[in-house]
């Protein structure tokens, strides 16, 4: 479409504009990654001039961030749902296990890796990086000290066993993007390492 064209588009509201923009940018990014959330991409998304995104986002860091920051609160939310539901503590590991290891997360798998990286040159991405993974270890300790609290788990420290658990979820998911071992494999894997970070019988983690 010529910019005369995307000139003549219907007026939106500011209100409706951002969240236009908001909404490409997040489409963009789970389909083709957070590096692909570009000015011109996003504009091409919705059909207007780049210029005009520019203006309601002059700071594209900024947007990458956002839009990083509600990718993966969104999938926070699914995981608390799921911790919610489990019967037990026990049950609400292997549960927040074999969800994340599933593989049917790895669109958000790839926001977290690119956003690592990214990271390191996007201060602002940067520190939604890091109060993302801290509400991460906020939610993984809270079922850690209540496994602690009904007995079913021992563990002198719930805030670094939480960082473990994420860092080895992190890093099977990392592995899983180039196909490296099977799911069947990670999964057991991991539950043998989290029962003994627990304390937890042999197979405890192990579902049907």
């Amino acid at each position: 479409m010529s910019s005369t064209a995307r000139r003549r588009a219907a007026r939106k509201s500011p209100a409706e504009r951002a969240g236009e923009i908001a909404t490409a940018a997040r489409d963009l990014a789970l389909e083709h990654g957070l590096t692909a959330v570009t000015l011109r991409s996003v504009a091409s998304r919705i059909d207007v001039a780049p210029a005009l995104v520019a203006h309601y986002q002059p700071n594209m860091d900024a947007l990458v961030a956002s839009t990083f920051a509600a990718i993966v609160a969104a999938e926070l939310d699914d995981i608390r749902a799921v911790v919610a539901a489990a019967a037990s503590p026990t049950e609400g590991i292997a549960a927040l296990i074999d969800t994340l290891l599933d593989g049917t997360r790895e669109d958000v798998t790839v926001i977290w890796v690119e956003a690592w990286a990214m990271g390191r040159r996007n201060d602002t991405l940067a520190e939604s990086v890091r109060e993302q993974m801290d509400a991460w270890q906020a939610v993984v300790r809270s079922l850690v000290d209540d496994g602690v609290a009904s007995g079913e788990f021992e563990t002198m420290d719930a805030a670094e066993t939480a960082w473990q658990l994420l860092g080895m979820i992190d890093g099977l998911n990392a592995q899983a993007l180039v196909r490296w071992n099977d799911e069947r494999a990670r999964g057991s894997a991991l539950h043998r390492a989290v029962e003994g970070m627990l304390g937890l019988d042999r197979f405890a983690l192990d579902r049907p």
